[in-house]
């Protein structure tokens, strides 16, 4: 029985028996067995080892063969998992690596309309500057946002042919990439001129009264001049992402935030410029920094990481040069490629365009219906959707970043055929998603039952009492609503735009059911507002549904649930 005690020691923990043996004299043959080698020795051994190397492993041979094999397998399962624990350590810090610099990079841009409301509203001598501006503004944001896809197209593209060792196509779709954006921002920069009276009616102008409509006016024209550097800063954005370099979008970004608040001070507090002066500090400060995005790309300026930029000089040859030996330079390409090289870029594009247009519809959608609302008064409805819209957008904002981290990770295993890195990332960014709408449902429930989100806001006690139940609706659905951001970033990884394309229109479609469904057939509450809250809480589990059955398709790009038993890695 002892030496049986001492043999299932060996087996079950080599580690610990070394203690066992030494108190059984019966087994004096094994405890005198020494040896420099042993099965069980991990990959990263622990202290709690290193005891292992005082059994040789030919003392197995005195053992029952299955039980020598037994031995080995735990050693094995014990490697595995340590190594495995290690994956994820260092997936984690990859991740977190792009995204923090992501979400500090997404947060800077609003700041320059931030900023310009700000010195607008301090320095007006009426209320007509500002509605002015916040009619162009928000006409400048639609145009601008419609047009996200020369960043979330072009990443994973780029990330997928690098990893792949396609260097040369990588550096072509990127160039490709810049000249699209060039290309129709010239485009919607004279559309936006042109058009400009009849869109701003449409944003409310004619409503503000002549003199916020020449303020807007005026505002636009000059915004819109820097409509090319805009779309041109989307899609080196999505380059250098490609690239794995979220540090360098940032700090441009950055950069032209200190010149646009420069300017703001010299020609609004200073010259007196008002709208005017601030669209010119903006128009500035995005055309310098598209000039030093292109010139990081072209090998002009040092970028953050060294893969790009002039600083490639300094690198590895082999990590920062092409596989002809030649740096890795990104322009803008004059010249008009063929259709076999710029189609996927342009079915990516047209499919990310498409999701983008359906879903501000839906949105819109649901802020017409707020002004409709019959349980309030229509204003104190609309400004209650709008503050709740705005935190809702925020928090989408933040969860953001892990999509940006996903998409180009994603894209980077994808292209190097590593499904169990791919499977990795898309674990661990579910996981962090979910954690992170834990805590955005925690401030956001902590700054309501304090009052400081109401107080914050709006004194008014109509809208404060419109606000409430919908505060209550987006807290319970962050953790969804950041699930939904980080399985739109590992898709688009994937690229799978077309699928994302045709599911959103799908999603909009059932959750304008759904209002329908709660506003007029007498389900829930009779409050318009709440209904407009229900249904964009039933597009997010749409999303979030239709997400996952790509996911853990057994042959999609993802195969989340390991189906496909053999796989080649």
């Amino acid at each position: 029985m002892r030496r049986l005690a001492a043999v299932l020691c060996v087996v079950t923990r080599p580690w610990s028996c070394v203690s066992y043996l030494s108190h059984t004299k019966s087994l004096g043959n094994i405890n005198s067995l020494g040896g420099n080698n042993c099965n069980f020795r991990h990959r990263y051994q622990r202290s709690s080892i290193k005891s292992c190397n005082l059994i040789d492993p030919n003392s197995f041979e005195k053992v029952p063969q299955s039980l020598a094999l037994m031995a080995k397998s735990i050693g094995k399962d014990e490697e595995s998992k340590e190594e495995s624990e290690e994956q994820e350590q260092s997936t984690g810090q990859a991740i977190l690596a792009l995204a923090i610099p992501a979400l500090a990079g997404l947060a800077i841009d609003p700041l320059m309309t931030i900023a310009d409301t700000v010195f607008i509203g301090r320095t007006a001598v009426s209320a007509d500057a500002l509605a002015g501006v916040a009619s162009s503004a928000a006409l400048l944001s639609f145009s601008f946002y419609i047009f996200n896809f020369l960043c979330t197209a072009t990443t994973p593209l780029v990330a997928s042919r690098r990893a792949s060792g396609d260097e040369g196509g990588a550096v072509a779709v990127s160039g490709q990439a810049i000249s699209l954006s060039l290309a129709l921002g010239v485009i919607l920069c004279s559309c936006l001129i042109a058009l400009s009276q009849p869109l701003l009616e449409v944003m409310g102008t004619g409503s503000t009264g002549a003199e916020a409509n020449d303020y807007a006016t005026a505002f636009l024209t000059v915004r819109s001049l820097a409509a090319p550097a805009v779309l041109g800063i989307s899609a080196s954005t999505g380059v250098l992402r490609g690239y794995l370099d979220t540090k360098t979008p940032l700090i441009i970004l950055l950069l032209a935030n200190i010149v646009n608040l420069a300017l703001d001070v010299v020609l609004i507090t200073g010259a007196g410029m008002g709208p005017t002066g601030a669209a010119i500090a903006t128009t500035t400060a995005e055309w310098i920094a598209v000039i030093a995005f292109l010139a990081v790309l072209g090998g002009i300026l040092p970028s953050a990481d060294g893969e790009l930029g002039s600083n490639q000089l300094l690198k590895n040859k082999e990590e920062s040069f092409s596989s002809s030996g030649q740096p890795l330079i990104v322009t803008p390409s004059l010249s008009i490629p063929p259709w076999k090289e710029v189609q996927p870029l342009i079915v990516a594009s047209s499919s990310v365009f498409l999701r983008s247009i359906v879903l501000q519809i839906g949105l819109s959608g649901g802020a017409a219906m707020a002004a409709r609302n019959d349980a309030a008064s229509a204003t104190a409805s609309a400004a209650a959707h709008q503050i709740a819209l705005q935190l809702w957008l925020l928090c989408s904002f933040v969860c953001d970043a892990l999509a940006a981290a996903s998409q180009a990770l994603v894209a980077d295993s994808l292209g190097r055929k590593d499904v169990i890195t791919t499977r990795s990332v898309s674990n661990t960014i579910f996981a962090y998603s979910l954690g992170l709408g834990g805590i955005l449902s925690m401030a956001l429930f902590i700054g309501t039952n304090s009052g400081f989100l109401l107080d914050l806001f709006t004194k008014d006690q109509d809208i404060q009492s419109a606000l409430g139940p919908l505060l209550a609706v987006i807290i319970l659905a962050q953790p969804l609503n950041s699930f939904v951001f980080a399985a739109d970033g590992v898709l688009q990884g994937a690229s799978e735009f077309p699928y994302q394309a045709k599911t959103m229109a799908l999603s909009v479609w059932v959750a304008v059911s759904s209002f329908i469904a709660f506003e007029y057939l007498g389900f829930g509450e009779q409050d318009t507002l709440v209904h407009v809250w229900y249904a964009l809480v039933v597009l997010q589990l749409m999303r979030g549904f239709t997400s996952v059955l790509k996911l853990v398709e057994s042959d999609g790009p993802i195969d989340l649930l390991a189906q496909k038993k053999n796989v080649a890695v």
